[in-house]
C-alpha cells in the first residue's frame, strides 16, 4: 500500500480495523493541502467530506453577531475534522480555516454513507469511531466552556 493508505490504516480513526474495512475506508481518498486562512469548509454548505489532518491546525469557526468568527476548537495533526455529512441535513454546522499549513487526507462522506448502507457490519464499526470523536470533542467543549465561565472567579 502506499504512504497515503498506511498513514490511514495507522490513523486512531482507523487502527485496528477489519482488512475490508480499510479497504472501503480508504476508497477514494484524496489528499488536499490548505494554506493558513484558506477556508476547508463554510458553514450551511453541503457535508460531504470527512477530513484526516496529517499536519498544521485548523479552526472550527462559529459566527457571532459582530463580524468576527469565535474559535470553538483547533483540532491538528492526527484529529479528524467534520462529521456533518453523517446526520441530516448534511450541511456543515461550523467553518473550518486552515490556521497555519495543513495537509489533509480527504475522505468521501457520501461513499462512506452508502458503504455503511450496504455492509452494516462496516457501518456500525465506522459510527462507533465517528461517535467516539464526537464524544471526545464535546467533552474538549464542555472544559472548555467551564473554564470560560470561571475564569472571572478566579482572577477576581
Amino acid at each position: 500500500m502506499g504512504d497515503m493508505n498506511d498513514t490511514i490504516i495507522s490513523h486512531d480513526l482507523s487502527y485496528g480495523m477489519k482488512p475490508g474495512h480499510l479497504a472501503i475506508l480508504v476508497e477514494g481518498e484524496k489528499t488536499a493541502r490548505f494554506k493558513a486562512g484558506e477556508l476547508l469548509f463554510q458553514e450551511g454548505e453541503p457535508a460531504n467530506q470527512f477530513y484526516l489532518i496529517q499536519n498544521g491546525k485548523i479552526a472550527l469557526e462559529t459566527h457571532q453577531t459582530a463580524n468576527r468568527p469565535i474559535v470553538v476548537q483547533t483540532p491538528g495533526a492526527g484529529d479528524v475534522l467534520g462529521w456533518s455529512w453523517v446526520f441530516p441535513p448534511f450541511s456543515w454546522h461550523f467553518q473550518a480555516r486552515a490556521v497555519e499549513t495543513a495537509n489533509v487526507i480527504i475522505l468521501s462522506g457520501a461513499h462512506l454513507l452508502a458503504s455503511a448502507e450496504g455492509d452494516h457490519d462496516f457501518g456500525y464499526e465506522l459510527m462507533k469511531r465517528v461517535t467516539q470523536v464526537v464524544m471526545r470533542r464535546r467533552q474538549a467543549n464542555r472544559k472548555q466552556l467551564v473554564a470560560h465561565q470561571t475564569e472571572p472567579f478566579r482572577k477576581g
